[in-house]
C-alpha cells in the first residue's frame, strides 16, 4: 500500500512536466524543478527517527552526478515531530581522511540547496535566457567538496524541507532551541555515519547563519567536555554575519576619522 502511494504521489508530480496548453502561463523556470526535488524528498521520507538515500541524479544536470551526494531526515525533537532535511556531498579528494564540514544557510530560514547550488556546493545553475525547458545545472569546478565533505542542513525547521508535524515546532523556535536542535542533529547523524568520526570536524555559515554558528559550537563542545557520545571532533566554527561586517567597518570608521582628527591638529 505504501509503494502504491508513492507511485501515485510520482505519477501526480510527473504530470507538472507536460508542456502547457496555449494560453497558460509558463511556470517560473525554478518552480519547474520541484517535481523533481519532490521526488527526491519523497525517497528520503523518514520511516524511523533518520533515514537517508544516496541520489545519483538531479533534474536539469546532464548524466549522472560526478560526486557522492547522499539526502536524508533525522528526527531531532520527538514531541513536536521535527526533522531535519540534510544534503551530504562526501569529499572528492580523500573522504576517509578530508575534513567534514557542517554548512548553514543564512536567512534566517534559507534552504540548504541555496548553498548547494549558489554558493559552495558542487553544482550551479547555467545562466541563459528561459527558453520553456528545466533549468540547466552543470558541475561547480570551484566547490568546496573539492577538498571536504559538506552537510547542507535545512535549519531551522520550516526551511528547506525540513518541518515540524506540530505547529509549535515551527512557531516556537528561535536562535537558541535552533541550535539545540542542530546539535542533536549532529550526535544522531555521526551515530549513523561512524565513519567520520575520526576526520577533522567544521561548523560554517554565512549571513544570519553567523548567530547561530557560535551557539552550535558552544553546545557541542559542551557535549565533548561532558564527554558525551558520540565524541565529535570539532575543531573549529567559522561564520561570516552582515552584523559582524557592519561592526567591523564601524570600528574602522572611527579609526580612520580620530586618525584624521590628530593629524590636522
Amino acid at each position: 500500500m505504501h509503494a502504491q502511494q508513492i507511485e501515485r504521489k510520482k505519477m501526480m508530480s510527473l504530470k507538472h512536466l507536460r508542456a502547457p496548453t496555449a494560453g497558460q502561463r509558463r511556470p517560473s523556470p525554478l518552480l519547474r524543478l520541484v517535481p523533481g526535488l519532490l521526488l527526491l524528498l519523497l525517497i528520503s521520507r523518514p520511516a524511523q527517527a533518520s533515514a537517508s538515500t544516496v541520489v545519483t541524479r538531479l533534474p536539469g544536470f546532464d548524466g549522472p552526478l560526478p560526486f557522492h551526494l547522499e539526502t536524508g531526515y533525522v528526527g531531532v525533537e520527538e514531541e513536536t515531530g521535527t526533522e531535519l532535511f540534510y544534503y551530504l556531498v562526501e569529499s572528492e579528494r580523500s573522504p576517509g581522511a578530508d575534513p567534514v564540514l557542517l554548512w548553514l544557510t543564512g536567512g534566517p530560514r534559507c534552504s540548504g540547496f541555496s548553498a548547494f547550488a549558489f554558493e559552495v556546493g558542487p553544482v550551479k545553475f547555467v545562466l541563459a535566457p528561459y527558453d520553456g525547458d528545466l533549468p540547466q545545472l552543470v558541475y561547480n569546478p570551484l566547490s568546496w567538496t573539492k577538498m571536504a565533505s559538506i552537510i547542507f542542513l535545512d535549519s531551522p525547521v520550516s526551511s528547506g524541507f525540513s518541518y515540524a508535524r506540530d505547529p509549535k515546532g515551527r512557531d516556537d523556535v528561535g536562535d537558541y532551541s535552533s541550535s539545540l536542535q542542530v546539535q542533536r542533529f549532529l550526535n544522531k547523524w555521526f551515530i549513523d555515519h561512524p565513519q567520520y568520526l575520526s576526520n577533522p570536524f567544521y561548523i560554517g555559515g554565512d549571513s544570519y547563519a553567523g548567530k547561530v554558528v557560535p551557539l552550535i559550537a558552544q553546545y557541542v563542545s559542551e557535549g565533548i567536555e561532558k564527554r558525551q557520545q558520540p565524541h565529535i571532533n570539532l575543531k573549529a566554527s567559522y561564520f561570516s554575519s552582515i552584523q559582524t561586517t557592519l561592526c567591523y567597518i564601524q570600528i574602522v570608521c572611527v579609526i580612520m576619522i580620530t586618525s584624521l582628527v590628530l593629524l590636522l591638529r
